[in-house]
């Protein structure tokens, strides 16, 4: 599972906004990027659940080999049905993005990149699970199924706080959104745009402000 861009937006984005003493989940830990993003920013309290073994055995190596790991914890399972140990003020995830799409050949990529395991109906029911009644999420979504799941999360009892979305270039389409819902109503949810690169290929001055400290070379 390769750290992406997108991803490290998702939680270079966050990281600037969930409560500095809080408790954060974040569903499909992969091999632990977002985790280790929040920690650097906050002094939460953060769990992780990660469906595929591999995958979670590169996360516990990750997660104790870092300076933030007694703030760290994380679980193999099901996040549908694990019993978390507790309710969570936030929750994040970069969930499986291709549902109903062409889907790859390996069944590890399945379950990593798709909604085969996890479909975002599932997902928001397990997010109204493991909220506070204050609760609110985050996720990663492709930018062309934000409005679908707008729908949902609104049938949920959730209320749009506010959306980014990504285009690689000025050239291009948005490709994906970061979205932030919580179940206080909203009357405004402001839109936000992040190009990631300068039509000469360099990354522009929102993308080095947003990364520079999770980069290295920004």
């Amino acid at each position: 599972m390769k750290v992406s861009t997108d991803a490290c937006i998702l939680g270079a984005w966050f990281a600037a906004k969930v409560p500095d003493i809080s408790t954060i989940l974040d569903v499909g830990s992969g091999t632990g990027l977002l985790m280790m993003m929040l920690a650097q920013k906050t002094n939460s309290e953060i769990h992780g659940i990660e469906i595929d073994l591999a995958a979670f055995r590169q996360l516990k190596e990750n997660i104790n080999q870092n300076q933030w790991k007694e703030s760290l914890k994380v679980f193999p399972g099901d996040a549908r049905s694990f019993i978390f140990p507790a309710k969570y003020d936030f929750i994040i995830a970069n969930p499986p993005f291709f549902e109903n799409d062409l889907e790859p050949e390996t069944e590890t990529v399945q379950v990593a990149k798709h909604s085969k395991m996890l479909s975002l109906h599932e997902l928001i029911q397990v997010f109204n699970k493991n909220l506070q009644l204050y609760g609110a999420f985050g996720l990663l979504l492709p930018a062309h199924r934000w409005k679908y799941f707008d729908g949902l999360a609104s049938a949920a009892g959730f209320s749009l706080v506010e959306r980014l979305m990504i285009k690689q270039t000025p050239a291009h389409d948005h490709f994906r959104a970061v979205l932030h819902y919580s179940r206080n109503k909203e009357n405004f949810a402001p839109s936000f745009e992040l190009v990631i690169q300068k039509p000469d290929g360099s990354y522009s001055d929102e993308f080095v402000e947003l990364l520079k400290d999770y980069y290295l070379y920004l």
